[in-house]
């Protein structure tokens, strides 16, 4: 963090196992910054420009940000000649058996993130049977949220907390409160979703330390359709609380 930000007052963490670092992490400073829920190629290669170190796609079909297998290599192709670094992600949710040829490697995406109800065990067979970097989302209301997510470690490679809203996965611009996350020290990496904006980047940074933050509905003029101004902004933000 730099000179003008004083540290958060909590105990030093443990430090990531490199084992479970995202693959080939193009920035070693932190925090990283992912923006989901993207649509256009256009969009997601103006955005991987910025220098964020991952993009997201929803697999989700329910989801108004959902993008059609057919589409996605070519959004995911966009991203990788923008910024080679940056990392796609393919957000799903319990994917079936019949899913998996869908998910696997070889179609732009580096990294699965499971935003459903996947069991530690599931989380093991998908990455054994994919072969591809899992992170597991889960949506955070207590603490006791907070002590199921401790299940996944040594398991995915790493964690997505978002809010708890009622029969929707993720994308509603809800925020965990930030008490609930106050002692949260993984042992593995973990990214804060949930009404990520450039306003609201001070205020997290300032109390917590996730590695990663990632954003979607606040950098939106409609679903999927990001406004490149709001993501500046937020790259900015970001970027005033990197490391040296």
């Amino acid at each position: 963090m730099s000179e003008d930000h004083p540290a958060a007052d909590q105990p030093a963490r443990p430090a990531p196992n490199p084992a479970l670092m995202p693959p080939h992490p193009p920035q070693e400073r932190g925090p990283w910054l992912k923006i989901c829920g993207l649509r256009q190629n256009a969009q997601a290669a103006a955005v991987a420009a910025m220098g964020v170190q991952a993009l997201g796609v929803i697999g989700v079909a329910s989801s108004p940000r959902w993008l059609a297998p057919a589409q996605r290599p070519a959004l995911f192709a966009a991203m990788a000649a923008a910024n080679p670094a940056c990392l796609g992600v393919l957000v799903v949710a319990d994917p079936l058996d019949g899913d998996l040829d869908a998910l696997e490697a070889g179609q732009g995406h580096q990294v699965l993130q499971l935003h459903g109800q996947e069991s530690p065990q599931r989380c093991a067979e998908l990455k054994r049977r994919l072969g591809l970097p899992l992170w597991k989302a889960l949506r955070i209301r207590s603490g006791a949220d907070l002590e199921l997510a401790l299940a996944y470690e040594g398991v995915v490679d790493g964690l997505v907390l978002d809010a708890w809203v009622a029969d929707q996965l993720g994308g509603t611009g809800q925020a965990i409160p930030i008490e609930l996350l106050a002692g949260f020290r993984p042992g593995l990496p973990w990214w804060l979703a949930g009404g990520i904006s450039p306003e609201r980047v001070a205020p997290i940074l300032g109390q917590i330390r996730p590695d990663g933050l990632d954003a979607s509905s606040a950098l939106e003029r409609a679903p999927g359709d990001k406004l490149l101004s709001r993501v500046t902004e937020l790259v900015a933000a970001v970027e005033a609380w990197r490391q040296p």
